[in-house]
């Protein structure tokens, strides 16, 4: 039992960050000049809610009857920075910085929960879904550094 509730407990870490990702994502992709940045955090904002879904079917598994389906108050706070700075003209490097340090936030999730113990079976997903989430850290820190050259 006390192994069913660590990981339910990693799993929820994992599911906020991924909802936190999946509305991060859906705001730069409001805000957002670039057509084709749109389009790639429009599919990263969607890719997140599909992890989520997954994690929280996961739960269920485990005896969650009602996995919490909402994200973190710190990553509502830092998304409401991030629509005062864009609103105050910072354009599209401002928010390729918000959503590099929302990527950062999400790494770090991911390998504590590789390094938390949890089950096999969900150590596969979990690390399926990092895979993905270290390719757009990557590709949302390139972003940012080919507007800074």
């Amino acid at each position: 039992m006390a192994r069913n509730s660590e990981a339910l407990k990693t799993l929820h870490d994992l599911i906020a960050i991924c909802r936190d990702g999946q509305i991060g994502y859906r705001d730069a992709g409001e805000h957002i000049t670039d057509s084709k940045l749109r389009q790639f955090f429009n599919g990263q904002s969607l890719e997140r809610a599909q992890f989520a879904a997954e994690l929280e079917q996961e739960a269920q598994r485990l005896g969650e009857h009602d996995p919490d389906r909402g994200g973190s108050v710190a990553s509502a706070l830092q998304r409401a920075w991030f629509d005062f700075k864009a609103n105050l003209g910072g354009g599209d490097r401002t928010i390729l910085d918000s959503v590099e340090l929302g990527e950062d936030q999400a790494k770090k999730a991911y390998e504590d929960a590789i390094n938390s113990g949890l089950p096999g079976d969900l150590l596969t997903i979990v690390r399926r879904q990092q895979a993905s989430i270290l390719a757009a850290h990557d590709r949302v820190r390139s972003l940012r550094d080919s507007r800074a050259a």
